[in-house]
């Protein structure tokens, strides 16, 4: 029973009725090993109701399902000790009504949830990953002098922003993708500062050809600004921040504002090494950037950008787009080449954004990304919010994928199984 990563989909009314339907399964798969793990998937993904109280199991082999099976089965006693939020195996959860009634907002973030080695295993493992990763090369190669598979790996390609940044454009575009091919579709999108240009083409409001061309062409000029600059986390109230930072003048600026207490700065170097040192015993860090995002510094390619994008065609998407840029919904038909340059050149509005998405009642997020950066942030926005990632550093393979997917199911995304299943 079992060889690659399947997910087991359990549901009962109640808390004790999921522990009894665990404990028959087990006996089940005890007592007839030669029945396939993934005929079993399918016919609690096909055959059966399902109800608020729900777990998936997601494992390799037989020991795998049986011990997340068990744990379980632990249900059944209300007084026992069973830990499930410490299995490695079970992801379990009481699905809100309320919390699937909008369908979930996808998040894609700016830089810092790259790590080395990100999709290469998901590539090789989901086909339609491994598609539209292929579709985004096609789609980067005349822009680009490298590979976007070696790049995935390649310590020295990242370390370069002219490559990760639309690395990190694909990888995105791709879980997106990913995730619509389980019926898992956005209600809106948001993204955070680069993340813009990704969420744009899920939105429908760039094709894959002008994300492109704006991802790759920009990072490449940002190059120009390499090495005369910095960025500083925060963590402290905007007012607090504006107040903090006003003996630098325009030598600092507030690039985004994250949450109520996450504000990145940036500026020049020397200001931002000055900002460190005076602040050091509040926490704020050095972001590992060498130039200014979201400052006047940003103005010195504004012509560049100009002509390098003059030629966009965004149109009208079919997914609300909320831009940080502006803090409010927006026709994606206005994301031309001067849009994106805004987007570089001012303030990330990101928690602004948010509180307006919950408002109007949004109550589940889901970041795409490689690893997640902006959850924390999210989750401040208010309470008995869904929010999740979809891959985590050095875990991005099958198994991370199908528990975010379970993630999602326990909270009251229904997830189709089947495509999974039908391979």
């Amino acid at each position: 029973m079992g060889s690659a990563p399947l997910a087991l989909s359990l549901s009962a009314r109640t808390a004790r009725a999921l522990g009894e339907q665990a404990m028959r399964l087990r006996a089940f798969a005890t007592e007839q090993p030669e029945i396939s793990a993934r005929d079993v998937a399918w016919t609690l993904a096909t055959a059966r109701s399902v109800f608020a109280h729900r777990a998936v199991v997601v494992a390799e082999d037989l020991d795998g399902f049986l011990a997340g099976l068990q744990d379980l089965a632990g249900l059944q006693d209300p007084a026992g000790l069973q830990d499930l939020d410490a299995s490695p195996v079970v992801v379990r959860g009481v699905a809100a009504g309320a919390g699937s009634a909008t369908g979930p907002v996808f998040v894609f973030p700016g830089q810092g949830a790259q790590w080395v080695g990100m999709g290469v295993a998901l590539w090789d493992a989901e086909p339609v990953f491994a598609q539209a990763m292929t579709r985004c090369a096609q789609a980067l190669a005349p822009f680009v002098d490298w590979s976007l598979r070696e790049a995935l790996a390649d310590t020295a390609l990242l370390d370069r922003v002219d490559v990760l940044q639309p690395v990190s454009w694909a990888v995105m575009v791709s879980l997106a993708e990913l995730w619509r091919s389980v019926g898992v579709t956005p209600a809106a999108v948001v993204g955070h500062s680069q993340g813009e240009i990704a969420a744009a083409c899920v939105a429908g409001g760039l094709s894959l050809a002008d994300g492109a061309r704006v991802v790759a062409l920009r990072s490449r000029a940002i190059v120009a600004l390499s090495g005369s600059g910095g960025m500083v986390s925060v963590p402290a109230p905007l007012h607090e921040v504006q107040r903090l930072i006003t003996g630098w003048g325009e030598d600092l600026s507030v690039a985004a504002v994250n949450g109520p207490a996450q504000v990145v700065i940036s500026g020049t170097t020397s200001a931002c090494e000055e900002f460190v040192q005076a602040y050091t015993q509040r926490g704020v860090r050095r972001i590992a950037v060498d130039y200014a995002s979201h400052s006047p510094q940003v103005q010195a390619i504004q012509d560049r950008l100009r002509t390098d994008l003059a030629d966009l065609q965004p149109h009208s998407g079919q997914v609300p787009f909320y831009s940080t840029l502006q803090a409010a919904q927006v026709d994606t038909a206005s994301l031309d080449g001067d849009y994106w340059y805004r987007n570089l050149r001012h303030t990330v509005r990101f928690a602004e954004v948010i509180q307006t998405l919950t408002e109007a009642g949004h109550q589940t997020f889901v970041e795409i990304s490689p690893h997640p950066v902006l959850t924390m942030a999210v989750e401040q926005a208010g309470e008995h919010l869904v929010v999740t990632g979809t891959l985590r550093r050095d875990d991005g393979g099958r198994d991370r994928w199908l528990r975010s997917m379970a993630t999602l199911h326990v909270a009251g995304i229904n997830i189709d199984w089947t495509p999974d299943l039908r391979r």
